[in-house]
């Protein structure tokens, strides 16, 4: 017997669309295919296997199709299929911050510009931005595969257009360089950094994850990760710390051309580090924002070089 349960995810933004059980009725009015892989768990509540990769794409899918009127969304095989509610909790606590020195106003609308570094072949931040506040995006990434398939996402949805352009960072060792030009004015920068150090770091994280949600995929070495993710997603050469630390300093070389850069850390210890960086630098302000989905911890680590004064003068 299904059991109804209405309990609030209270760890989500409070504006977060996804605060509550997912409604697998309105779901599978839009994406009939889910149907079939919505079960009734031990505790009588609707739910799908979150282990497999194939249904949590078509859990996306639906999300994105139900809640944003996009249409069409897909990935290629072993790409990143970001959680929606964490990442759509990006976004309004970005929306938080420029309300800051905005007199207390969310912006929205086209004069919002955002950078997102890595942004995958799920363009998921430039979709969500764009359906929740009305922001414009830059999409960047090293894989052209990548951006091969954000710009089919922004072909089968004509509103995305005019709002989200892509650039490939052809050189992989910089974040920032051939991508920030000398006219460029970006109102934030948004970023999802790989947090593993190696391939092997990455797949012992995977074999670790997947036992957790599935018992019986305990003894593989080589397990399917549920949320995809390959090579750039997942892993780079230093891992989070290394990738973070680079931006950072990077971030230096355009301080008026950006009102606050951030980024996602995932990893707690590595925030002392983080804020040493920053310090050298000479940011000038400097934030951190808690998150949480589910059991899951991160948040957001913002900084600008701008006094409160030239933020307060900057238009959105």
């Amino acid at each position: 017997m299904k059991a109804i349960d209405n309990s609030e995810k209270n760890s989500l933004h409070p504006r977060n669309l996804h605060r509550f059980r997912y409604d697998f009725e309105l779901l599978i009015s839009n994406c009939p295919e889910l149907k079939n892989h919505v079960a009734i768990n031990v505790h009588g509540i609707e739910t799908i296997d979150f282990s497999d990769p194939k249904v949590v794409k078509m859990l996306n899918r639906a999300l994105l199709q139900t809640y944003y009127d996009i249409q069409g969304w897909d990935i290629p095989a072993n790409y990143l299929c970001p959680p929606i509610p964490g990442r759509a909790d990006y976004i309004h606590y970005l929306a938080d911050l420029l309300a800051e020195t905005n007199n207390g106003i969310m912006p929205e609308g086209s004069s919002v510009l955002g950078l997102d570094i890595g942004t995958g072949a799920n363009c998921i931040y430039p979709i969500l931005g764009h359906a929740i506040y009305d922001w414009n995006f830059v999409g960047t990434d090293i894989d052209p595969k990548a951006i091969e398939n954000c710009s089919k996402i922004i072909e089968a949805n004509p509103k995305l257009i005019d709002a989200i352009s892509l650039q490939q960072q052809t050189e992989a060792r910089f974040i920032f360089k051939n991508i920030i030009t000398p006219e460029d004015r970006f109102t934030f920068t948004i970023c999802n950094p790989p947090f593993h150090a190696s391939a092997e770091d990455a797949n012992q994280s995977t074999v670790r994850k997947v036992s957790n949600l599935n018992p019986k995929e305990k003894k593989k070495t080589n397990p399917v990760l549920n949320f995809g993710g390959h090579n750039a997603e997942l892993w780079c050469e230093g891992g989070e710390i290394g990738f973070v630390t680079q931006m950072i300093y990077e971030s230096a070389k355009y301080p008026m051309q950006c009102l606050w850069f951030t980024t996602l850390v995932s990893k707690r210890e590595n925030l002392s580090s983080i804020y040493k960086t920053l310090n050298k630098v000479n940011a000038a302000s400097i934030k951190t924002i808690d998150m949480a989905q589910g059991q899951k911890t991160s948040r957001i680590v913002a900084w600008t070089f701008l006094t409160e004064a030239q933020q307060k003068t900057w238009k959105i």
